[in-house]
Formats: structure tokens, sequence, C-alpha cells
């Protein structure tokens, strides 16, 4: 099991930002930077959807839903991704979860974006 923690969820309105963190602090960083790591989202009864994942060497790929408005990264000396969500309608809303792509069975807690005005 790996231990991800993904945080800066929260209430926005539509239109708002919000910025979201995902660290692997217990995570070896060879291992952390050896593969890639992606960010999902789920809403209740839905199943867990792609979001946009970021390879070792900074290559990204993003869902048609959130192309042009999301902005994943990743900084290896931290173990940390980021993901930058700009525009955010309420089709957004959902806990949004992170993985290492080595590990696609393990997730975090989850952080949770409503936007609603």
């Amino acid at each position: 099991q790996v231990y991800l923690v993904e945080s800066g969820g929260g209430l926005v309105q539509p239109g708002g930002s919000l910025r979201l963190s995902c660290a692997a602090p217990r995570m070896i960083t060879s291992v952390f930077n050896s593969n890639a790591m992606a960010w999902y989202r789920q809403i209740p009864d839905k199943q867990r959807e792609f979001v946009a994942s970021v390879t070792r060497t900074g290559t990204t790929t993003y869902a048609d839903a959130v192309k042009g408005r999301f902005t994943v990264s990743r900084d290896n000396a931290r173990k940390k991704i980021y993901l930058q969500m700009n525009s955010l309608t309420s089709e957004d809303t959902a806990v949004y979860y992170c993985t290492h792509l080595s590990f696609p069975d393990s997730w975090g807690q989850g952080t949770q974006v409503t936007v609603s005005s």
C-alpha cells in the first residue's frame, strides 16, 4: 500500500480556480521518479474517471473534459504533483484522487472539490 495525501479541495464559485496537491511523503524518491502519476475524480454512484497524468519527465495528458482548463505538474524533489484547475464548472464537482502508476490500486483519501454558487 502506498501512502498518498491529496489536499487543496474546497468550495469555489463557477469560473473560479483551485490548486490541488498530492504528496507521497513515505515513498522513496527514486520510486516516485520512476513512473507517471495521475489525477482521477469520482462523483457518487459513478466510476472513477481519468483527469490528467504527468510522466516522470513532465509529459502531460488530459481528459477532453478538462483540456485547456486544467494543468498537471510535478515536483520530483518534493515528491508531489499538482493540479491547477481554472474556469471551474459544476461538472467538475467531485472527489479528486491521485495515484502513482507503478501502484495503480493505491489511492489517497481524496480531496473534495465543490463548484457551486
